[in-house]
């Protein structure tokens, strides 16, 4: 159980603070350009918080330690659906049908250690790095469309509510429930997450989501909303519980072995690149602000496109040098693609890169499988672990800086122009005006075959029925918001695990009782 602090004659002791002692009065949305506008760089609260959450751990990943990874091509089709996709984005990997860009994937489980069963309900991660002829693209996902929060100044916190209690180094319910009970708006997820849609089978018959929404930028600098998807052309498979529980009784690195022996076989896996599209602007017509993370578009209003298929073809070499040091960043764009206003696409980008340069070092570009697919030439020097210098032919040595009188290197030619969005408003610490949190948590609910649902109600009591009274009401009052089937089957199902747990504690003194009325005097 979570003890609660004794805060006697201590009215000051429970203040959120800074480590600078500064008093924290909003700990829920970072500062912005209006309520749905992008962050800036003076958020001291949030760098803070997200640069130290970022080296928490070391050298594991404090996040997706556990992982697997192979080579691949991804093949573009050279439109999207039926349109050429050179009105909606310019950059080159699209543009032509039968364009093959090399690509490294890595699929990892989010919450646990880098040992830890593959079996466990957790998120799985779906990240590729495209070596394109612009330089590196990373497109870092998820198998899950949506995530737990909005705003990137709420990862830390939700991070630590999944991870081991600080003081016995347990993983249980209780925290991770404690944190969504006051977090509504992550009831998608959950309902995603306890269903068997939480333990995919293997990871080649999963889908893989950017879950971020980010921009195509065409030849005029004009942009669109775009949505990525990955759409395995395995078919997709799930588990339930007691399915997860029977593998990890024999093998807990049953979905690395099921890829590596897949490909070393020759049956690689595919997937297809699928974008929704959506017109740059609020949509107040829509329920949900298209920025938010928590929701999905409709489909029917904005369709899956397929714009390319990846096929995942060579196994890695060595697994320490490719599939743990690879490094990935939301920020790693060519020119053609182009972040959104996202807070969790803006919060992501300043926390990948930051902590590749605190894991695996300053220079981990310089490693082979984190370098782009043509010879780079910069002005950075030094740092721990420098074994090539970035000084390109006849470019004067003692010149690393620019502009200069000298051999010095020069900036490429703007051939095309800049996407320049209008930014205006004021700098405010203000939650989204449509945030919606149940209504699609419910709709997933209520699509959900009734198998799905069972297994979803099960792992919820099962996770929930530890955690103290004020979580399990808070928690079944949320589930009443998604769906009044889905927060009466929760609320029955604790109820049934408290009488079942009454009538073990009842059984368990009476057999004490009895033992020690057969034990002779």
């Amino acid at each position: 159980m979570i003890e609660k602090p004794d805060t006697t004659n201590q009215p000051d002791q429970r203040t959120l603070r800074t480590r600078q002692g500064h008093p924290i009065s909003n700990n829920q949305n970072s500062r912005t350009v209006g309520a749905r506008g992008p962050a800036t760089l003076e958020n001291y609260q949030l760098i803070e918080k997200i640069s130290h959450f970022d080296r928490e751990r070391i050298p594991e990943r404090v996040v997706h330690a556990r992982g697997t990874g192979a080579h691949g091509v991804f093949e573009a089709y050279g439109k999207v659906g039926d349109e050429a996709i050179s009105q909606y984005t310019r950059a080159k990997l699209f543009q032509e049908a039968g364009k093959e860009t090399p690509v490294f994937v890595r699929f990892s489980t989010v919450g646990h250690g880098g040992h830890s069963p593959e079996t466990l309900r957790d998120p799985r991660g779906f990240a590729v790095k495209f070596y394109t002829e612009d330089g590196n693209w990373d497109l870092v996902g998820n198998n899950l469309k949506v995530f737990f929060i909005r705003d990137a100044v709420k990862f830390p916190d939700f991070i630590h509510s999944q991870k081991p209690d600080p003081v016995h180094n347990r993983q249980t319910g209780e925290r991770i429930f404690d944190f969504i009970s006051n977090t509504p708006e992550a009831m998608h997820m959950v309902t995603f997450l306890f269903s068997p849609w939480g333990i995919p089978a293997n990871y080649r018959q999963m889908q893989g989501s950017g879950v971020n929404t980010y921009k195509w930028v065409n030849d005029q600098g004009e942009a669109v909303l775009i949505k990525y998807h990955w759409e395995p052309l395995q078919e997709i498979r799930n588990l339930t519980q007691p399915e997860a529980e029977a593998i990890q009784a024999k093998n807990f690195n049953h979905a690395t072995q099921d890829l590596y022996e897949a490909i070393e076989r020759g049956d690689f896996p595919q997937w297809e690149l699928c974008v929704q599209i959506m017109s740059d602007g609020e949509h107040p017509e829509l329920d949900f602000d298209p920025l938010d993370d928590t929701k999905l578009w409709p489909e029917d209003q904005f369709p899956f496109l397929k714009v390319g298929k990846m096929t995942l073809n060579r196994n890695p070499a060595n697994y320490f040098a490719e599939v743990e040091q690879v490094a990935f960043g939301t920020g790693v764009l060519v020119d053609g693609l182009e972040f959104s206003d996202d807070k969790m696409l803006q919060g992501r980008t300043f926390s990948y890169s930051d902590t590749q340069r605190y894991r695996v070092g300053p220079n981990y570009l310089q490693l082979p499988i984190n370098a782009p697919r043509m010879q780079v030439f910069s002005n950075q020097r030094d740092g721990q672990m420098t074994y090539r210098v970035d000084t390109a032919p006849g470019q004067n040595p003692h010149v690393n800086y620019e502009p200069s009188n000298f051999d010095a290197l020069q900036e490429a030619p703007r051939a095309k122009p800049d996407h320049m969005p209008r930014v205006e408003g004021h700098l405010v610490r203000e939650t989204i005006s449509r945030t919606n949190d149940f209504g699609q948590a419910g709709e997933r609910y209520r699509t959900f075959e009734d198998w799905e649902r069972d297994d979803l109600i099960n792992n919820i009591v099962a996770n929930l029925s530890g955690a103290q009274q004020v979580i399990q009401d808070k928690m079944v009052d949320l589930f009443f918001q998604c769906d009044r089937d889905y927060g009466q089957r929760v609320q029955d199902g604790l109820a049934e695990a408290k009488m079942s747990m009454a009538a073990q504690q009842e059984e368990a003194v009476q057999q004490a009782q009895e033992s020690r009325e057969a034990q002779p005097y």
